[in-house]
C-alpha cells in the first residue's frame, strides 16, 4: 500500500511520552552543570558580510574526527548560523574555533536589512577523512514571510556540503584553521528525497512535511533520519514510524549524482499514548545507529517534559529503546548526541540543546542491553 502522510495537530506536541510496553530501557543519568565553551559558537550572522554574528542559541548538531580520547577535532552546526565551525572538544570543555562558511545568499528581512541567510543546517556526521554538513531541506517554520521569501529560504536548506580539512591544517589548542578547507557542495539529496517522499517535499512541517535532523555515515552509505514525515500505510497517525533515508555517498557525491539509488527505513519510536516520535539527532555508533527521538511538532508552550524525547538505537532491524531523557527546561531541546567513550556496557555521552546558550551541553550515562 503507497505511503499516507499524516497530518498533525496540536494535540500530538502535547501528549506525555511515556515507555514503550515491552522495550528494554533504563533511566538516564545526567552528570554535573553544562560544559562551558572557550570562545564563541557563532548563531545567526548580524550582517550580509559575516563579520558579525550572533552567539549560538540553536546548536543542532556536532561530529567529531574521532570516536575515543580527548582532545576531539569535530563540527559543530547551529541552523541559524550560515556555516559550520570548528570545535576542540576535551573532557568537560568546548573550544570554539574556525568558523566555515558554506552559503553566501543574501537574505532580505520585511524591512530592508540584509543579512546572510540561514543554511538551517540540522546534521553533522564525519566518515572517511571527511565531514559532511545537511541544511533541513525543509520549509521555513517561524516565518511569516510571503511565498518567494520562503520559496528562497528553502531553496538555500536543500544543500549537503562535504568539507575536508587537510591534514595539521587545525591547531588542536585553540581550533584555528591554519590551512584552507576543502568544501564541495550538493542538491543531489533533494533528488533522492524527491523520489521516495514526494508526497511530503516542499509540505510545512505542521503538515507532516519533509525535515531533516540527523546524519550518519556507515561505511560508504549515507543515513538521514527525518523529524518528518512520519509514515503510516493506514494514514493513521497512530501507526505512523518515524523514517531514515539510506543512499550510497556516491549518489550524492560521486560523479553521476541523481539515480534513484536510496531506500527508507521505517523505526517505531512513537509512546504508548500514540504521539509520534520523529528523529531529533542520528550517529553512527559500533556498527550500528544510535539516535534521539522526540516530538514532531513542538508544543504551543515551549515546555519539554521528562520522556518526551529519548535515546535509541537501530541494530541489525532492531530497534531498542535505551533511555528516556529528563526535562531541561522550557524549549531547551536536546538536538545532538555524542558518544563519549564506553565502560563495561555503560556509554557517557554529551547532549547539545538547541535553545540553550551555545548548546548548554551535559553529560549523560546509559547502558546498552
Amino acid at each position: 500500500m503507497a505511503d499516507r502522510h499524516v497530518r498533525f495537530n496540536g494535540l500530538w506536541s502535547v501528549l506525555l511520552i511515556s515507555v514503550l510496553a515491552g522495550a528494554p530501557s533504563g533511566p538516564v543519568q545526567a552528570q554535573g552543570e553544562p560544559w562551558p565553551v572557550k570562545g564563541k559558537l557563532f548563531g545567526q550572522a548580524r550582517d550580509a558580510k559575516g563579520a558579525d554574528f550572533k552567539k549560538s542559541e540553536d546548536v543542532s548538531g556536532i561530529a567529531c574526527a574521532t570516536e575515543t580520547g580527548f582532545p576531539r577535532l569535530c563540527l559543530i552546526a547551529d541552523d541559524e548560523a550560515p556555516g559550520a565551525q570548528i570545535v576542540i572538544l576535551g573532557d568537560g570543555e568546548i573550544i570554539a574555533g574556525s568558523f566555515i562558511p558554506l552559503v553566501s545568499d543574501i537574505h532580505v528581512s520585511g524591512k530592508g536589512k540584509q543579512r546572510l541567510a540561514e543554511l538551517d543546517a540540522e546534521a553533522v556526521a564525519y566518515a572517511g577523512g571527511s565531514f559532511y554538513v545537511t541544511g533541513s531541506h525543509g520549509r521555513p517554520r517561524h516565518s511569516d514571510d510571503g511565498t518567494t521569501e520562503a520559496d528562497a529560504k528553502a531553496a538555500v536548506t536543500r544543500r549537503i556540503f562535504k568539507i575536508t580539512l587537510p591534514a595539521d591544517a587545525v591547531d588542536l589548542a585553540t581550533g584555528k584553521l591554519t590551512g584552507s578547507a576543502s568544501v564541495t557542495p550538493s542538491t543531489a539529496l533533494e533528488t533522492q528525497l524527491k523520489i521516495k517522499l514526494d508526497g511530503a517535499f516542499d509540505a510545512a512541517l505542521k503538515d507532516n512535511g519533509l525535515t531533516i535532523e540527523g546524519l550518519a555515515v556507515t561505511g560508504t552509505t549515507l543515513h538521514v533520519g527525518l523529524r518528518a514525515p512520519v509514515l503510516s500505510d493506514s494514514g493513521d497517525a497512530g501507526a505512523a514510524k518515524a523514517v531514515i533515508l539510506s543512499t550510497p555517498l556516491e549518489a550524492i557525491f560521486g560523479p553521476s549524482p541523481g539515480k534513484d539509488a536510496s531506500k527508507l527505513t521505517r523505526l517505531d519510536l512513537k509512546t504508548q499514548a500514540g504521539a509520534p516520535r520523529g528523529i531529533r539527532d542520528l550517529v553512527a555508533y559500533k556498527g550500528s545507529l544510535m539516535m534521539i527521538a522526540g516530538p514532531v511538532l513542538d508544543p504551543n508552550d515551549g515546555a519539554v517534559k521528562a520522556g518526551d524525547y529519548a535515546i535509541y538505537r537501530f541494530s541489525d532491524g532492531q530497534t531498542t529503546k535505551l533511555a528516556e531523557l529528563p526535562g531541561y527546561g522550557t524549549k531547551i531541546k536536546p538536538e545532538a548526541l555524542l558518544p563519549l567513550d564506553q565502560t563495561g556496557d555503560t556509554v557517557r555521552a554529551l547532549i547539545l540543546f538547541d535553545g540553550a546558550d551555545e548548546g548548554g551541553g551535559r553529560t549523560v550515562t546509559f547502558k546498552l542491553p
